[in-house]
């Protein structure tokens, strides 16, 4: 299960309202790679997240400031030099950048991280010597910045999403990303690590949903969006 789950299911008080961002704690990271040449030298740390086809890496420098974007395939990467440069990485199944990391999703559980993650910190380290932009201008804009078109029940919407439930999603190295709100229903968009994780129903059913519906009474649930990328994807597995 997610830590955002747990947290919620385990600590939180809704009697109180405890502020949820409060209830977040931080792992530990686990000792990873530090990266030398004769020029410059750069630690790159790994930190587990609740999909086992997901490792999140952290650079220690900025990656996209206070945005997320995600790559499912390479095509989708023409926007990013770093992301086109990880995908040609044997084994990489997606990228996402988050303000400071970098989740790598793999294409199976067979793959083995130790075959990994040498070719990911060289080229995570190389790029960040290069000078190049993560992304280009031609990058959309993927997060929930408030609208003019926007009513009241959305702005409190995507104020609970930025304030308290993206910051623990991303720090299991995915997000949330708010599509839209019609009939009661909330539509939401998991990226990174959050997307294939076998407990992605459980963050969204008793996690997300159950917070939305205490502090917002007019949201009567939570529903999952998926790109038409994703739609073939999943048909394509369960064939």
């Amino acid at each position: 299960m997610c830590r955002f789950c747990h947290t919620i299911l385990k600590d939180h008080n809704l009697a109180t309202k405890q502020p949820f961002h409060q209830l977040a704690q931080k792992k530990s990271f686990p000792p990873s790679a530090v990266l030398h040449n004769t020029v410059r030298c750069m630690f790159i740390q790994t930190q587990d997240t609740p999909n086992p086809n997901s490792l999140k890496f952290i650079p220690g420098k900025e990656v996209l400031e206070s945005r997320t974007m995600e790559f499912s395939t390479p095509a989708a990467a023409f926007c990013s030099p770093l992301a086109r440069q990880l995908f040609r990485i044997e084994g990489v199944k997606s990228v996402f950048f988050g303000p400071d990391f970098i989740t790598i999703t793999k294409e199976s559980e067979d793959l083995d991280w130790n075959l990994l993650k040498p070719d990911i910190y060289a080229t995570i380290m190389d790029f960040f010597a290069s000078g190049l932009p993560v992304v280009t201008e031609e990058a959309p804009r993927t997060d929930t910045a408030p609208s003019e078109e926007d009513d009241e029940v959305v702005l409190m919407i995507k104020e609970l999403l930025d304030t308290r439930i993206r910051p623990t999603v991303q720090e299991d190295g995915g997000d949330v990303i708010y599509k839209g709100f019609e009939d009661g229903i909330v539509q939401l968009k998991l990226q990174g690590s959050c997307t294939s994780c076998p407990s992605s129903i459980i963050t969204l059913k008793n996690g997300i949903q159950n917070m939305l519906q205490f502090y917002i009474p007019e949201v009567e649930g939570v529903e999952q969006v998926v790109d038409d990328d994703d739609d073939v994807e999943k048909e394509a597995n369960s064939t």
